[in-house]
């Protein structure tokens, strides 16, 4: 609790929020896909075996990376926004 008697939410609390879980996931929808893409490319075209760690690694990326940015500016709002009153 705050001095004003405001709950302040717990990390994982905004980590895990609906608004922030959807964005991410569409960012790195689309920029995993595009990543996957420039990476394997070759392999999608010629048929070849896809390496699976790879393609993990290029959703999850993206999604972590998005959702630091959007968590980052939450706690920079909800620090403002106690210093403010």
């Amino acid at each position: 609790m705050t001095a004003e008697g405001l709950h302040r939410p717990s990390l994982a609390a905004i980590v895990f929020e609906r608004g922030i879980v959807r964005r991410s996931a569409i960012i790195a929808l689309v920029v995993g896909t595009i990543l996957n893409i420039i990476n394997q490319g070759d392999a999608l075209v010629s048929g070849a075996p896809l390496v699976a760690w790879k393609i993990v690694l290029t959703y999850c990326v993206p999604y972590c990376v998005s959702t630091y940015g959007a968590v980052t500016v939450r706690l920079e709002i909800m620090k403002r926004s106690v210093g403010a009153t």
